[in-house]
């Protein structure tokens, strides 16, 4: 005992405490965690809103979205309230199947172990993970062969522990690491379900149907089924056998749906079909057994409860197949990342002495990779030797491939094309491109656009919002969220009820004699001629495709965005683009190519032109903004080729570097936001920027040189002053080129009914002379980084909806300001988390396309609204019977069950068409003819 041990070792003259055992997964607060679940079960609006209302009241849980189209739920959550197996338990409780597919926990890994086959190999797998240091807990599973892991990464790292494993059984197991982005996409499982659950029941469903319809005209077979065994004919017994399994055990899972809504204080889709069927069914049975009693025998109908099941799960099943297909996107980003990479081996001297082939899903920053001809780049890295062109075009969008040399920077899942290269990881797991892509894209899946509340609504709800809504904001929102909870006890009741009066209204008509005793079937009554009407009415209902309008279109938009380069953050930010009045672009990098050159130098001293240019390149040398960069790169290249400017001590002073040795020293190096730079150059103050620094620094400048620098602004160039020791000594003029395609674009937006705008840090007159190449007539100029987000309000303060267009750096409070935050040109830093887009490729065309993307995007969902509000609104009264004393249409329940089904596998089939979706050529935008 632990006494004891205490014991023995103060008995030998030390000083022992017993420590309280640490938990297993440890005590200290890990923060909060995101984990993604699958929910199974869900089958319309009112099962998400039933899992989300019992996720959001769980202690410790402060965020959960449930997606519907994908069967996922999204739960942030305090692990040190309540832990991942809770959530999955509480979900269970309310009825619905679910399991963890993964989490935010950086110490977790999931395994995939090949080689065990008896009970030994388990207690070899405990006894090697046991004796590894680092390791906290670990759970094997024999049937699906996952090995759980949960380590301390600061101990261990995934790959040692792999090595671990794997050196321990001296290469018995082998590991593979479990991608749970591969996991989650795999919904096969589901579709084949329902496709036996279909065949099951048509196999089933058919022999009910011949028995009704064909077998009587068929002496022998009819003289079979006429055959009395015991109180029923041999034709009732049968078709009381077959329709009772698919009644109870095919269509199990209706009255289990059906139950667990209820339970939880909503109905559904599976309450009206559970209804409709019991119905049909229980009438069966009783009109067998009162024909038993009483001798009367009244007709059955019980192939009206198999049909109506078979056609529902038909229509299941085709709306599986088609929901997998609006998750292939994700399913595409996942195929682009190789399973595998070759690490290139060093000793301690830094030599290369091999490679070997390495998980994919085991690489850590730092490591030297091998990249092949025509292979995957494994990870986000740099290149560190060899030379290639490399097609991002999976990635970025952008199809022309790209030149790769030492120190460029490269993205994983993107394709080598010619030569070897070695490159070193940077980025890995969550941090790399590839993988923001995904989450991006999953989490605009799993958000719900704002038009998606009206779903299950009907005309008269809508009214309803819209007369809260004329007392503003706020009156709208509480009508959409009464409504939104209401929704569930409103459209299945509503429908219950329109049942029972068409039940109640034609049997009282038949009583009353108000239609002829011909209308009924043969054999027939007025209870059952109406019971037919009522049954159809439950059945031909369907809010499944009201649920389904929204999500499977912004699931099919947000794979199409990602596919041409648009990551889309969102449904809301997708219904905000197709709404967008103005367009606000940031000048310099994008507009502008953000790669300024300097076009003039003109000297007002004694100095000559290198003398200058190395005191102003000095001075520029410690910044970091693009013009300074620009000015450096002048100087060095004026320096480089023009050997006569450098002096024979300059070329080898202590710098080491013939390029960067003519840079002086610098001191008291100091930026000014909005001004320029200063320092001090043997003692002597240098001032490098605009006018305002000059001014503010004492500095006078004469009539001719600021005629000069009025000259380069109106040329659509900035003027960079420079001044040393309290004089202006010359003026350098950069120019940052325009993009190919942004005068083009500006024109397009204005094609589509957006107004552009332009603000830009830069002097007015320089702003003015762009804004007129790109055909912009608003302009903002000389506007802080931090004036740009109030740029923005001042455009939404008359409720228009506002787009920022920035390259995210400086941009990011007018990005987060804006309705609608575009972050253009950034493929190897997607986390932006002030941008609801993010356009792949530094090209502006991406503007129009995520606007039109939207546009499309909701106009189909429009068109899936109308048709799924007027298929409720026409099929009902249909099936009611309404058409029938006027046209003789009748819907049998089969029929209207077949309806039903299809109604929902056509929104869905809608939302796919978006999959055709091709970006706008500028030429149809603009009315341009080609010849």
């Amino acid at each position: 005992q632990d006494e004891d041990i205490k014991n023995a070792v103060e008995d030998a003259g030390f000083e022992a405490e017993i420590l309280p055992e640490p938990s297993n997964v440890g005590t200290k607060p890990r923060g909060v965690l995101v984990g993604q679940f699958t929910i199974g079960g869900m089958t319309c609006a009112a099962c998400v809103n039933s899992v989300e209302g019992i996720l959001r009241d769980l202690p410790g849980v402060s965020r959960a979205v449930v997606a519907l189209a994908t069967s996922l739920g999204e739960v942030e959550y305090d692990p040190t309230v309540i832990s991942k197996d809770d959530i999955v338990n509480a979900i269970e409780d309310a009825g619905f199947e679910a399991s963890l597919v993964q989490s935010s926990e950086q110490d977790k890994i999931i395994l995939g172990v090949a080689g065990v086959f008896n009970e030994l190999d388990v207690q070899l797998i405990e006894g090697i993970l046991s004796s590894l240091k680092g390791v906290r807990q670990f759970r094997f599973d024999r049937s699906s062969g996952e090995l759980e892991v949960l380590f301390d990464p600061e101990v261990v790292s995934s790959r040692s522990l792999v090595d671990g494993i794997e050196g321990g059984s001296k290469g018995k197991f082998k590991l593979h690491v479990m991608n749970p982005y591969a996991r989650m996409t795999t919904k096969d499982e589901e579709t084949s379900i329902m496709f036996q659950l279909f065949t099951s029941s048509l196999f089933l469903s058919i022999p009910v149907f011949l028995i009704r319809v064909v077998c009587p005209h068929i002496p022998l077979l009819d003289a079979f089924l006429l055959w009395r065994c015991g109180p029923f004919l041999m034709g009732d017994w049968l078709k009381w056998a077959l329709v009772s399994v698919v009644q109870f055990v095919i269509g199990k899972r209706f009255y289990v749906a059906a139950g667990r809504a209820l339970r939880n204080g909503s109905t559904n889709m599976d309450v009206l079909v559970a209804l409709g069927t019991s119905a049909s069914y229980f009438y069966s049975v009783g009109a067998l057994l009162y024909g038993a009693i009483t001798g009367f025998w009244s007709p059955t109908y019980f192939e009206t409860s198999s049909m109506l099941i078979t056609f529902v799960l038909l229509g299941k099943y085709l709306e599986c197949l088609a929901k997998g297909k609006t998750s292939d996107a994700i399913k595409k980003l996942v195929e682009l990342a190789p399973a595998t990479a070759l690490l290139v081996v060093k000793d301690n001297g830094g030599n290369i002495i091999g490679e070997r082939e390495v998980d994919a899903l085991l690489i850590q920053p730092g490591d030297i990779l091998k990249v092949l001809p025509g292979a995957k780049l494994p990870a986000d890295g740099v290149v560190v030797w060899g030379s290639s062109y490399v097609n991002e075009s999976m990635v970025t969008g952008e199809s022309v491939p790209v030149s790769k040399e030492v120190d460029s920077p490269v993205i994983g899942g993107t394709i080598n094309l010619h030569g070897a290269l070695h490159i070193k990881a940077t980025k890995i797991g969550s941090e790399a491109v590839l993988s923001q892509i995904i989450s991006l894209v999953e989490t605009a899946q799993m958000s719900k656009a704002p038009i998606q509340k009206f779903a299950d609504f009907n005309m008269k709800l809508k009214v309803g919002i819209n007369i809260l809504g004329a007392w503003g904001d706020s009156g709208r929102e509480v009508g959409e969220l009464l409504l939104e909870k209401l929704v569930a006890s409103i459209f299945v009741p509503t429908v219950v009820t329109l049942s029972l009066i068409t039940l109640l209204g034609w049997y009282a008509g038949g009583a009353a004699g108000a239609y002829p005793e011909q209308w009924l079937p043969e054999n027939g009554n007025y209870f059952v001629f109406a019971l037919m009407f009522s049954i159809s009415v439950v059945v031909i209902a369907c809010p499944c495709a009201l649920g389904l309008a929204t999500p499977t279109a912004v699931m099919v938009a947000t794979g199409v965005g990602a596919s041409n380069g648009v990551l889309i953050k969102g449904g809301d930010a997708l219904e905000r683009a197709q709404k967008v009045q103005y367009v606000i672009f940031d000048k310099t990098g994008t507009l502008t190519q953000g790669k300024a050159k300097v076009t003039t130098v003109k000297v007002f001293s004694e100095m000559d032109r290198g003398e200058f240019l190395t005191l102003v390149a000095s001075a520029e040398a410690s910044s970091e903004h693009p013009l300074a960069k620009a000015i450096v790169e002048y100087a060095r290249h004026f320096h480089f080729f023009d050997e006569n400017s450098l002096t024979e001590d300059a070329q080898y002073s202590s710098k080491g570097s013939p390029i960067f040795a003519w840079l002086l020293d610098v001191a008291e190096f100091s930026a000014v936001p909005g001004r320029g730079i200063q320092c001090f150059i043997d003692g002597k103050q240098v001032l490098v920027g605009n006018r305002k620094l000059l001014t503010e620094g004492g500095v006078s400048i004469s009539a001719h040189v600021e005629q000069f620098v009025v000259d380069l602004e109106e040329s659509a160039r900035t003027g960079i002053l420079a001044a040393y020791d309290g004089n202006v000594i010359g003026v350098l003029g950069v120019a940052d080129p325009l993009k190919r395609e942004a005068a083009v674009v500006v024109e397009g937006l204005q094609k589509m009914g957006v107004r552009p705008v332009m603000v830009t840090g830069d002097n007015w007159r320089t702003a003015q002379a762009v804004a007129r190449e790109v055909g912009i007539r608003d302009v903002r100029a000389e506007v802080m980084p931090a004036g740009k987000a109030e740029v923005v309000r001042s455009f939404q303060k008359d409720g228009s909806i506002v787009a920022m267009v920035g390259d995210g750096i400086n941009d990011s409070p007018a990005l987060a300001a804006a309705d609608v935050g575009m972050a253009i040109g950034a493929g190897t830093d997607i986390a932006i988390e002030a941008a609801d887009y993010v356009l792949m490729r530094n090209n502006l065309e991406d503007v129009i396309t995520a606007i039109d993307l939207s546009r499309k995007t909701f106009s189909r969902i429009r068109w899936n609204y109308v048709f799924a509000m007027a298929y409720n609104v026409v099929a009902i009264p249909i099936a009611a019977g309404v058409l029938y004393p006027s046209l003789g249409i009748k819907l049998p329940p089969w029929a209207a069950g077949a309806c039903m089904a299809l109604s929902s596998v056509s929104v869905v089939c809608s939302s796919l068409l978006l999959r055709r979706y091709k970006k706008p050529r500028l030429t149809t935008i603009l009315e341009i003819t080609v010849e």
